[in-house]
């Protein structure tokens, strides 16, 4: 049994330049862009040869001269995209054109079933996973829109099915609120791996959430949740968790009492709180902070006035003591 001592207080719907170079010199933009227009000017030159060279040569006669000059423009437009940063935009209009044609073919996206979604929304669903309008079944590519969906915060799990001609399935699996993380004066939903959901809001989903304090707060929320689940009488007057120096938890609870848990054999320090409120109930004494951090013993610091009547109390019976002994 811990023996006790007492301390003085202390979207919408969808379908349905300037840096320093290695020397230390200076270098401008124009700079940069003189070096690029030299690579450019390169490929130009050597297109130039070997157009010459194709229009000298037999091939040219049988048209292969024809379709490797279209392939060197099309190399030169696609270098120039690329420098000028367009490719993107390059990239997304020839798979606008790609989809037009799969489309007339009859693949065209007609039936979207989403499954699973609870705080994400469909059109964020079907903007994340690059559903759109004008989307074919075709040029969908199943895999990277999974691994879109899945960096969605609220999203721990993503399915995307192509069944053709035209129906697309994706199912998700939200993660769930597991607790509220306070730091830095902000409070955000976490899941139970301390992944941030969501900032705090006040949905009734989130009210009954266990609150967590602190750095490491969210790394270390599953350990002491699931601590406090074992001793439920003490979890229903706990305030909030707060994670000391990423090493230990202090707990505060609702009426202000702060009560210090070891690092090691936490859930046993619990229990024999649980066990001291039963029996002696010491979680309603007036007292300010109860430490069990020591395995063999359990200190409490006693408040104000709470230690000035005690010091009274100890004077009165050590003057009636001493009267007694006079008589």
């Amino acid at each position: 049994m811990r023996g006790a001592r007492a301390d003085r207080p202390s979207g919408r719907g969808q379908p349905a330049a300037t840096g320093k170079s290695a020397s230390g010199k200076t270098t401008s933009g124009s700079a940069a862009s003189g070096a690029g227009g030299r690579v450019f000017n390169r490929v130009v030159i050597g297109g130039r040869r070997l157009f010459v060279g194709l229009s000298s040569s037999r091939a040219a006669t049988c048209g292969a001269g024809t379709w490797l000059v279209a392939l060197l423009f099309a190399a030169t437009g696609a270098y120039g995209l690329q420098r000028g940063g367009h490719m993107p935009e390059a990239i997304e209009t020839v798979r606008d054109m790609a989809d037009v044609g799969a489309n007339i073919a009859g693949f065209k996206i007609a039936t979207v079933n989403l499954s699973g979604q609870n705080h994400v929304t469909p059109g964020e669903i079907l903007a994340t996973a690059g559903v759109k309008p004008t989307s074919s079944l075709v040029f969908l590519d199943a895999e990277e829109a999974r691994t879109k969906l899945e960096q969605l915060a609220w999203i721990k799990r993503a399915t995307v099915q192509k069944l053709y001609p035209d129906r697309l399935d994706i199912q998700v699996v939200e993660r769930e609120g597991f607790a509220l993380w306070q730091k830095d004066g902000m409070i955000n939903v976490i899941a139970r791996d301390g992944t941030v959901i969501a900032p705090y809001s006040d949905d009734p989903r989130y009210i009954r959430l266990p609150i967590v304090v602190g750095d490491g707060a969210e790394r270390h929320v599953t350990e002491i949740v699931e601590a406090l689940s074992l001793v439920p009488a003490v979890r229903e007057q706990v305030r909030a968790a707060i994670r000391v120096a990423d090493r230990r938890w202090t707990l505060k609870m609702r009426n202000g009492i702060d009560v210090r848990l070891p690092e090691k054999d936490m859930p046993e320090a619990l229990s024999a709180l649980a066990m001291l409120d039963r029996d002696k109930s010491l979680l309603s004494r007036d007292i300010t902070i109860i430490d069990l951090r020591l395995a063999d013993r359990v200190s409490v610091r006693l408040s104000d006035a709470a230690y000035d009547t005690r010091q009274a109390e100890l004077k009165a019976k050590a003057k009636a003591a001493k009267k007694g002994g006079n008589t």
